[in-house]
Formats: structure tokens, sequence, C-alpha cells
């Protein structure tokens, strides 16, 4: 790692030095450690602070093909009062939708904080051409989009052309203009952590303002082990750096315990600092549901019925 950031990408041959030049990852030390972590208890005061926090974290998610505007209006007014009934619940961080019913999304949330997110760059594939990739972001970003979720090229990846992911990064960064980049890496893909690794830090040296684990799409999605190589990738990304670099794990967290798992997981790999909706998302379609239950269940004693919050 004695090359300069800013001259990695200036060929093929050097960005591929850089990259296989990281250190290895050791799996079984990854697993270990995230295991480790995931046996951590939160309790009373603790784990409350902690729903909140996941419950402020969350990108409530969308992104199927029979999706209306009517869901995505409904999803919204959830977003901004999660619970009609409790005003101290806290808003989420973003409602994600698909690049047609952004501007849907814009309307629904405008004056509530609550950030608009879409998918591009051919969601969830990645597999069409740089113009037409540039040109998904744009209509989003013009739509409103606040932030942007990208899929890299994954079998550019795995085939060994670095330098195409890159410049695609690149690309999409610069067609989002003052919008947020969060960068899919798809590690359910990605076969190693050394690969996680390899693409976090592409991702980050290509502009990418968040690294995210998953589409939701493939599976495995999001896991602890591979979070905890993009954790300890944006720590040493900032130590390099100077610039930081947030982490979103997506797909698959659907209980209040896997979110804390995650909150406990960025505060001892990345620190506390990470541990704010600028840094850390929770990418989930029916995590919320979960968060609100137990957090009721702290207030009074007892669990809501299964239809007490709206399905997400």
């Amino acid at each position: 790692m004695t090359t300069p950031l800013a001259e990695v990408a200036s060929s093929p041959s050097t960005l591929r030095a850089f990259l296989h030049g990281l250190p290895g990852v050791d799996r079984v030390g990854a697993d270990a450690r995230a295991a480790m972590l995931g046996t951590r208890s939160i309790k009373t005061t603790a784990k409350k602070q902690a729903i909140d926090m996941a419950i402020g974290m969350v990108d409530l998610t969308t992104l199927e093909g029979a999706d209306t505007p009517g869901k995505v209006r409904a999803m919204c007014a959830k977003a901004v009062r999660p619970d009609p009934t409790d005003s101290s619940v806290p808003p989420v961080a973003a409602v994600c939708v698909y690049p047609d019913l952004v501007a849907t999304a814009v309307e629904a949330l405008a004056g509530s904080g609550v950030k608009v997110a879409s998918v591009a760059t051919s969601f969830p594939s990645g597999r069409s051409s740089l113009e037409v990739k540039v040109a998904d972001t744009s209509l989003a970003v013009a739509a409103g989009a606040a932030e942007i979720d990208m899929v890299i090229d994954r079998g550019a990846f795995l085939a060994g052309d670095y330098l195409k992911v890159y410049e695609e990064i690149v690309a999409t960064k610069e067609a989002c203009g003052d919008s947020h980049l969060k960068v899919i890496l798809e590690t359910g893909e990605l076969a190693t952590y050394d690969n996680v690794r390899r693409a976090s830090w592409l991702a980050m040296i290509a502009g990418a303002d968040f690294i995210k684990t998953s589409t939701g799409k493939v599976s495995p999605a999001a896991t602890l082990p591979v979070t905890l190589v993009m954790l300890e990738a944006v720590r040493d990304f900032l130590a390099a750096t100077g610039r930081k670099v947030g982490v979103k794990p997506a797909g698959g967290i659907r209980t209040t315990k896997d979110a804390i798992k995650y909150l406990v997981l960025v505060n001892e790999t990345a620190g506390p600092d990470w541990l704010h909706a600028d840094w850390f998302r929770l990418g989930a379609s029916s995590l919320l549901n979960d968060l609100l239950m137990q957090r009721q269940k702290m207030a009074t004693g007892r669990y809501a019925g299964p239809d007490y919050f709206t399905l997400d």
C-alpha cells in the first residue's frame, strides 16, 4: 500500500497491484469475532436507546415489480410516523424505491427530513452499458433522489477488470451531483472475504459515500462477518485518506436482535462515530415492524398483535 491513492487507478496493472496488495482477511478470525460480538447482551434503557437508534438508521425499502404509487405513499407515511399512536418514535432515515417512483416519494416526504433513495445502474444485475447506467442515475437525481444506490458489475469485478468497475463508479458519482452515492457490492456473489475487502476499497477510491452489502435479491445477503470486513475497510480508509465513508448492510435483517448485533459490530469495529444515520444504515423492508413491536413491549409489557402495524 505504498502507491498514493490518487495514482492507483492510473492503469489496470497499478489498480490490480494495489487491490491484491491489501492485507488478506482471516476468514476464521472474522467469523469468530462477528459471532462473539453477536452474543453481547443489551438490556433495559440501553436496549430502548438502541431500538430508537436502529429505527433512525432504517432505509425503508420496497423494490418489487408490483410496486405502485399508492404503496409508496403509504410507506412514506410510515417512514415519517412509524407508530401513529406514539409521536416519540423517530422517523426512519430514508425511503428507497425504483427510479420511476422517486417523484412520488419526494412529494410524499416533502418537508419531513426523511430522504429519498433510489436504486439505479440497472439494479439488481448491473449488467448494461455505462451510458444506460448514467442515464438511469441522472433520471433518478432529476426526480429528486437525495441518494443513489448503484450496483457494481460483479462479472467485471470477478473477471479482474477492476478498472472498468472503477470507471463506472466514478461516472455514476459524477452523475449524482450533490446526491450521495451508495455502492452495492453484492457480497453474496463475491465468494471470498478478500474480494469483499478489495471491492470495498475499490468503491471508496472511486468516490463512494457509502458501501453497501447487497441488493437483497441474492442469498446470502448481509451477514455480520461480511459487514465486519467492510467496517474494517472504512476505518482503515479514513486512517489512510482522512475521508469518512458509511456502511449499509441490506437484506435479511428482520429482527430487533439482528439490528442490535449490527450496532454492536459498528461500535466495536469502526467506533462510535459511525453510530449515526449519516454513516450507518440498515436496508430493510420488514425490520421496522419488529423494532416497533419490541419498543412497545418495553413500554407496555406486552406485544402488539401481528396486525397492529402496517405491513411493509
